[in-house]
């Protein structure tokens, strides 16, 4: 198993670039799942077997989950995906980092305890932070660069003084760094939001053929058109687009997976027709 390939794969054997997010609510499942002691993993497992068609990942959100008090609801849906869908990679998006020991648990729970092919990252607290995500060479560690929350320029757009006296925002010293210095074992990617299509085509050009996740489709906004013009890599790939709550709850009734699907489908079909 390794992440990087098998997202390779599905780009090519799915034609897609689609992530479905994962972010259970049961505010908003719908009312069937009301008396359902065990409605976190159903809803979960429903919308991944509508949406599997039209996916290159999965990426389940861990706070959504054990808010809920629903970790096991998590490791049974991440196995589920494995067992009935495999060669779809699963995002774990957590965020993790942090010093020493705690690192190493950090990275243990992600993709031993929970089976994870992936993990969302944290680096500012530097490279030792992430060295035990990093030092898994089949996983994937996908790190933040620029996010896609209103607040992000607040730290991730700060300047960067370079030798020789000129400056660089935060963020695109983040992607350098990355790509030149922590990504030894091919194995990281980089999540910049779909909302800041400019920072997008900064980061593409500043970290070659590295996957980017790209959250902030639907929901949040993010052009779809943008976002592929800005961020598609030579071939056309490069891309883990990410929507949630447009998928997930695309219909509130007993419709809700075929709902899904569509919303997936159509969003795939929308990609596509800008690579």
């Amino acid at each position: 198993m390794n992440f990087i390939t098998d997202l390779k794969h599905r780009w090519s054997a799915g034609d897609s670039l689609v992530c479905v997010g994962l972010d259970p609510e049961p505010a908003k499942f719908p009312a069937s799942f009301r008396d359902d002691p065990d409605a976190v993993f159903h809803f979960c497992r429903d919308i991944v077997d509508a949406t599997a068609d039209y996916a290159c990942s999965f990426k389940p959100q861990i706070a959504h989950f054990a808010a809920l008090g629903a970790e096991d609801a998590l490791a049974r849906l991440i196995a589920h995906i494995h067992a009935s869908h495999p060669g779809i990679p699963v995002i774990l998006d957590s965020k993790r980092g942090d010093i020493g020991s705690t690192a190493q648990h950090y990275a243990s729970e992600a993709f031993d305890r929970y089976r994870a092919d992936a993990v969302t990252a944290n680096p500012y607290l530097g490279r030792d932070s992430l060295q035990p995500f990093l030092d898994r060479a089949e996983r994937g560690v996908v790190i933040l660069c620029r996010t896609s929350n209103p607040g992000a320029g607040d730290l991730q757009d700060l300047p960067v003084a370079r030798e020789g006296g000129a400056s660089r925002p935060l963020y695109q010293h983040v992607a350098e760094t990355i790509a030149r210095d922590w990504n030894g074992n091919g194995n990281c990617a980089l999540v910049v939001g779909a909302t800041w299509p400019e920072q997008l085509r900064e980061v593409r050009a500043i970290v070659g053929e590295m996957p980017l996740l790209v959250p902030g489709v639907g929901a949040q906004g993010g052009d779809v058109e943008a976002v592929v013009s800005n961020a598609k890599s030579a071939d056309g790939t490069g891309l883990i687009v990410s929507s949630s709550r447009a998928v997930l709850y695309a219909s509130g009734g007993d419709d809700y997976a075929e709902a899904a699907a569509n919303a997936a489908r159509m969003l795939r079909d929308e990609i596509n027709r800008h690579r």
